[in-house]
């Protein structure tokens, strides 16, 4: 594997992230700024006070933080990282457009990073991208290579006293492993050596835009990873030019597992992996529960045999994966034995994942779900609504607070009482509680020994703490 790089005209330059501190944008500030460059930001929750601990260990890494006044935009040789949804209003916008400064989505940031990379490995999909893409780089790691890792959560194997927030990896710049994303289409902007479609589902888009965005990005991977167990995918495959495929049910793909070899308890599963090309079988170890976690360390496997290392390796690297901050974490267990599980789960294949993980053992659920937006929300409430009143069951109960919103101009005629609606008319159960801090109090007021409880949502790094708050309050 080739892991040099090539020169980049961003080079060296000064760069501004308005609002650093988010998921998307806290990696990327990590990764430039190991690149070299100097990088200063903003941030809306800075201002708010909101986990000022993320904040604090920024500037201790060198990072110079601004309130969002527009004062820590000062030259026009600055360039400015702000997503394109940002308002022309905001002073750092402003600012900018003042000086003439160039302006870039944190999209194109990353693409001009990752598509200078000699080798680069694209984790794309509807659910599963930030798992699999930390699946990768630990497989890679523990080859001996040195990946540039992006994601969007932490990964708990690359955490360390110099880097908690660890959603990011600084490594070769010439080998760059990235989730990328279809909700804004800028995944049309990257050429990955290596592709990897996990599934195609209602997301951020309607199913014939994700069919032409995913179609495009795996006809554009130098080697395609393709999930077939997916249909939508299994359908795009004919785009793609070399490939290795996968999956748990497609019996005829590339690797894949042997049904009556796989062992599911509540911390982890076993399953013999078969590799059809030669013959081979190989045992895997996966201390993560559920059997979409099966299908992500299929898909992590196959990237990486597509970047020539062998089946057997990989699968055995997977024994010591640590798993992500916010997939399926349990953050801990009451007293009386009442676990508390954070998950990023926000859209209904996500969703569906954690709730059948759940269901896979005895115990009512208590759901809790923050909608992380008024646009996804009536996207694909419908769809969400039918999730919860499929996947669970009657003693179940789910309770929705208002979706997140932390200013802008938004829809917002459209909230959680619909989708709670929904859920109810369907057979499940459902409230909505507007405010989050009273959810808090119904959850601890309903639980009871032998129930678990999930708090679901994304683009809130406070869900944790609201986890750790339930957790506190129960008995």
């Amino acid at each position: 594997m080739d892991i040099g790089v090539k020169a980049g005209s961003l080079a060296g330059r000064p760069l501004f992230f308005c609002g650093i501190g988010g998921s998307g944008m806290l990696p990327l500030a990590q990764i430039a700024h190991g690149l070299g460059h100097p990088v200063a930001g903003s941030d809306r929750s800075r201002d708010q006070g909101r986990t000022p601990e993320k904040f604090a260990w920024l500037e201790r890494s060198g990072f110079a933080l601004f309130p969002q006044d527009g004062s820590g935009v000062t030259s026009p040789d600055q360039v400015l990282i702000a997503s394109a949804a940002i308002e022309d209003t905001v002073p750092e916008v402003a600012r900018a457009r003042d000086l003439g400064c160039e302006r870039l989505s944190r999209a194109e940031l990353l693409s001009r990073l990752f598509n200078t990379a000699d080798f680069s490995v694209a984790v794309g999909g509807t659910s599963g991208k930030s798992t699999v893409t930390g699946m990768i780089a630990w497989i890679l790691t523990e080859a001996g290579h040195d990946p540039t890792v992006m994601n969007g959560a932490v990964m708990k194997n690359f955490v360390s006293p110099a880097n908690p927030f660890a959603s990011a990896r600084i490594g070769s710049p010439g080998l760059f492993v990235s989730e990328v994303d279809e909700s804004d289409g800028s995944i049309a902007l990257y050429r990955p050596t290596i592709g990897v479609l996990l599934n195609v589902s209602l997301d951020h888009k309607s199913i014939e835009e994700l069919r032409v965005l995913f179609g495009d990005f795996v006809a554009r991977s130098g080697t395609a990873v393709i999930n077939l167990d997916s249909p939508e995918a299994g359908y795009l495959a004919a785009r793609a030019g070399a490939r290795v495929t996968f999956g748990i049910k497609a019996r005829d793909a590339d690797i894949t597992v042997e049904p009556d070899s796989i062992d599911m308890s509540e911390m982890g599963l076993r399953a013999a992996v078969i590799d059809n090309r030669k013959r081979e079988v190989f045992p895997l170890i996966l201390p993560m529960p559920g059997l979409h976690n099966l299908s992500n360390a299929l898909a992590a496997i196959a990237a990486a045999s597509a970047a020539g290392i062998g089946v057997g390796h990989a699968a055995y690297a997977l024994r010591s994966f640590a798993g992500l901050a916010r997939r399926f974490d349990v953050v801990g267990t009451s007293p009386s034995g009442i676990p508390v599980i954070d998950d990023f789960g926000h859209n209904p294949e996500k969703c569906a994942a954690t709730l059948r993980t759940l269901k896979a053992a005895p115990g009512r659920v208590i759901a809790f779900f923050q909608p992380h937006g008024y646009g996804p929300l009536r996207q694909m409430g419908k769809e969400l609504a039918q999730t919860f009143a499929r996947e669970l069951g009657p003693d179940d109960i789910t309770i929705f607070c208002d979706p997140v919103y932390f200013g802008g101009t938004v829809d917002r005629s459209e909230g959680s009482e619909r989708i709670v609606g929904l859920i109810n008319a369907a057979g499940g159960r459902a409230e909505h509680i507007p405010a989050r801090e009273d959810c808090g109090a119904r959850i601890a007021e309903l639980a009871q020994p032998g129930d678990r409880i999930v708090v679901m949502g994304a683009r809130d790094d406070t869900l944790t703490e609201f986890a750790r708050s339930i957790l506190a309050r129960l008995p």
